[in-house]
């Protein structure tokens, strides 16, 4: 059953990697660990992906997941119970990430990174700035932004607190998925911030709501090798049915060659289409190392074109 166990490419400190780690903690699943490295290259990672470098990438076989709402749709999917959407919530809560992900996550990390520069190396730095920011990175822009974007968090934080006077969680009595797109930038903030006891004082409500999503914990998992998730994929094959959405706008076909592009330029891949919906892309790609590969991309962010 090595070709049906979930297999997380992550390291400890990645913020997007939390969300996905509280995900699997709601559900209460068994899974593996593989520690990848912080910054690029990553050599026993890229022979799954086709080149997306982004944390975290979910492996079950030889089907890659990568990106969050992608990775998380998938658990949802073979994981159904306990729902990620409690009562009062529906799949619009997805639209959340848009701005969890999107304004919440700038100015979280604008504040996380300049608290950390002093100590941290200049090459992450450099990575980091760039793949949140832009090419045009400056550390100088972002201090200078400073006081602007804690006032932002601290706004964003307090639409949290007011909603979390009446329940126990961001949907309710049960957890859910609003929770795990709101803790990751609570959990980052509380590491990162010199005085993030003192700013999280203010927001009593958050602060317990933040102990009872981490007394979920991650559920059960143990390491594995990158080694040994780079045989699992080489002695599987993809699982992933072909299906195709005839009303794409883009007029895609199953077997096309095409290229899956994130919406920041940090990373595309290549390969044969296999499957397309409103909301899931997945291609074919073939490794000299590992084979045959399906590797998936949730639409949103990221653009489809043919090679």
């Amino acid at each position: 059953m090595r070709d049906h166990q979930i297999i997380l490419h992550h390291y400890p400190e990645s913020p997007v990697s939390e969300k996905v780690r509280v995900v699997l903690g709601i559900k209460g699943l068994s899974w593996k660990s593989v520690i990848i490295p912080r910054l690029p290259p990553k050599p026993n990672l890229m022979p799954l992906t086709g080149g997306y470098r982004q944390t975290p990438v979910m492996q079950i076989g030889a089907d890659i997941y990568c990106d969050t709402m992608c990775i998380i749709q998938e658990i949802e999917t073979r994981f159904p119970s306990p729902t990620l959407f409690p009562a009062g919530t529906s799949d619009l809560a997805w639209g959340l990430s848009q701005w969890t992900d999107g304004p919440l996550f700038q100015d979280v990390v604008t504040v996380g990174l300049v608290e950390m520069s002093t100590s941290m190396p200049p090459e992450f730095l450099a990575d980091r700035g760039a793949l949140y920011f832009g090419k045009d990175f400056s550390l100088d822009n972002i201090k200078s932004r400073y006081a602007e974007c804690l006032a932002n968090v601290r706004t964003q934080y307090g639409w949290m607190e007011k909603n979390l006077q009446s329940s126990a969680f961001m949907a309710g009595e049960a957890p859910g998925l609003p929770d795990a797109l709101c803790y990751y930038l609570v959990w980052f903030l509380m590491d990162r911030m010199a005085d993030a006891d003192q700013f999280m004082q203010q927001l009593p409500n958050l602060l317990d709501w933040a102990q009872r999503v981490r007394d979920i914990g991650h559920g059960t998992w143990d390491e594995m090798s990158d080694l040994d998730a780079l045989a699992i994929a080489t002695e599987s094959q993809p699982q992933m049915p072909t299906y195709t959405d005839t009303n794409d706008p883009l007029g895609l076909n199953i077997g096309d060659a095409i290229t899956v592009e994130s919406a920041n330029g940090s990373s595309s891949v290549t390969g044969n289409l296999h499957s397309l919906s409103t909301d899931h892309v997945a291609l074919i790609r073939e490794d000299d190392q590992v084979g045959t590969v399906c590797v998936h991309f949730p639409r949103l962010g990221y653009s489809v074109s043919r090679q």
